[in-house]
């Protein structure tokens, strides 16, 4: 299953402290092997990779390209599947991301659940932020709780280094937690995280820019009438955003990875002839910048 790593382990800790569990990232896990490899310890790697009750690795994304300790990866997981072992593999990408990793390891995997982390809602984050500057011994106030959660909306270790940093700021210059030194101490993560852009900030303003009903690119429907402006979604989605092939596919009506890939060369042929473009009654030429 794709998790996050670190909670998977510290709750199977709390559920059964008596659990073996080997936790390693996809890079340990390549540089351990390779140097059992040449060093002779090959046996005692892999013993101490399938003793495991629960097998975690994390970053898999790290494995592409990597042919021998790609084969090393799906044996162990073989292995640890006829145990009847836990295993937990996070990435940073959907598995339809990730072809480099082969056919067979990715129908292993596709085999176990996959859960899709998404970014914390605003509830979520003033919890977070609440809850670090508590078991901190941290003067937080209302107003500064709601700044960072207002402000730091990608993941939970944003929060966690916005936090860090109010601590040591506070403790460096002596003076305490308030409005002001928060935002001056935050500036620049604020500045980063004001900068991330998302598929539905693309989506609303490509609607916005040829008049669509929010919505319609996201519907399964092939309308002739929004296709470009889906098409066009999907590369500007590419160009300005992390997310995955997949992951756009789906936000734009379940569409496959190919029907992305598609769009991308379609845009980019757009461009360099200068092609118009119509949706509805507007239209517009596009051009490089």
């Amino acid at each position: 299953m794709l998790f996050r790593s670190e909670a998977a382990c510290a709750r199977a800790r709390e559920l059964h402290p008596q659990l073996a569990v080997v936790s390693l990232s996809a890079e340990q896990f390549t540089t351990g092997f390779l140097q059992a490899l040449h060093g002779g310890g090959l046996p005692g790697f892999r013993r101490s990779c399938r003793a495991a009750g629960m097998f975690v690795v994390d970053d898999i994304q790290f494995l592409v390209g990597k042919r021998a300790t790609l084969l090393e990866f799906q044996q162990t997981v073989d292995a640890l599947h006829r145990a009847g072992r836990q295993m937990v593999f996070a990435c940073d990408r959907e598995l339809d991301a990730l072809p480099g990793l082969g056919a067979e390891l990715l129908t292993r995997l596709r085999g176990g659940m996959t859960a899709r982390i998404t970014a914390p809602d605003y509830d979520v984050r003033r919890g977070l932020v609440a809850a670090l500057a508590a078991a901190r011994g941290l003067a937080v106030p209302d107003d500064v709780v709601h700044y960072v959660a207002t402000h730091m909306t990608r993941h939970a270790r944003e929060l966690h280094g916005a936090v860090n940093r109010l601590e040591a700021t506070s403790l460096m210059l002596g003076v305490a937690i308030d409005a002001d030194m928060a935002r001056e101490a935050l500036a620049d993560l604020v500045r980063s995280s004001a900068r991330s852009v998302r598929l539905a900030d693309v989506d609303r303003a490509v609607c916005r820019a040829f008049g669509l009903e929010e919505g319609s690119l996201q519907s399964t429907r092939r309308a002739r009438h929004s296709n470009h402006a889906r098409m066009l979604a999907m590369f500007l989605a590419r160009k300005h955003t992390h997310a995955a092939l997949a992951e756009i596919g789906r936000h734009f009506g379940r569409r496959s990875h190919s029907t992305v890939i598609g769009a991308q060369k379609t845009v980019t042929d757009w461009l360099a002839t200068g092609e118009l473009i119509v949706v509805d009654r507007k239209s517009t030429r596009l051009n490089s910048s």
